[in-house]
């Protein structure tokens, strides 16, 4: 898996498709975002721009290979696990990013009320619970279930709105926690939210792999 996982990251590295996605990252936080805001504001725009673009990431690397390239990796690994180092390669890049940009906005905000620690955790759980719940929508709009690229990037954004206002979902859940806890100045880490996106990630990602092992 180590080797399928530095040959993704190679092919997404050289291919400088990741300029996009991050590209779009740092203009939501340049607009969004201010020195000085409160904090656990700033971090809820911080983690929520962070669905759309893991979606985007992890649809790049799902189908970033050629198919002369993919079936090679595939006889030599599995389908599955090939799609599988492709799925955890999209979501890897962002969620660091995102827990940089936590880091960061953590550093500058105003903390009244709450400590370094109690917001840092937040952010990150929030950043973890909405890049896990993008890396869904993006596993979901790739192939093998939506192979038409104008439909995929269609679904695509919509996917990612529906993820961010539906109740139920892990990253709405989050975005709660962090506007709630903006109003009370009271940090709220939420662990469920990011456990359930945890779950959510992980049972969408053994579909994906058993349905390309199957129908590519």
């Amino acid at each position: 898996m180590t080797a399928l996982l530095r040959y993704q990251t190679g092919l997404l590295l050289r291919s400088q498709r990741w300029l996009a996605p991050l590209l779009l990252y740092a203009a939501f936080l340049g607009v969004g975002v201010n020195v000085g805001e409160p904090v656990l504001g700033a971090l809820g725009l911080t983690s929520a721009a962070l669905l759309p673009v893991t979606a985007w990431s992890v649809r790049i690397c799902a189908t970033q290979e050629p198919a002369a390239a993919r079936n090679v990796v595939a006889a030599a690994a599995g389908r599955g696990r090939a799609h599988l180092a492709a799925l955890v390669t999209g979501a890897a890049l962002p969620v660091l990013v995102g827990a940089v940009a936590v880091l960061a906005v953590t550093a500058t905000g105003d903390r009244r009320g709450v400590t370094a620690l109690a917001a840092t955790t937040t952010g990150l759980l929030a950043a973890v619970a909405c890049a896990l719940t993008g890396a869904v929508v993006g596993a979901l709009v790739s192939r093998p279930f939506v192979r038409a690229p104008g439909w995929s990037f269609a679904a695509l954004v919509l996917g990612s709105l529906l993820a961010l206002v539906t109740t139920g979902s892990p990253a709405k859940h989050a975005m709660t926690a962090l506007i709630t806890g903006a109003r009370t100045a009271t940090a709220d880490p939420p662990w469920l939210a990011c456990a359930g996106a945890v779950l959510l990630a992980a049972a969408t990602a053994i579909a994906a792999c058993r349905a390309t092992a199957r129908l590519e």
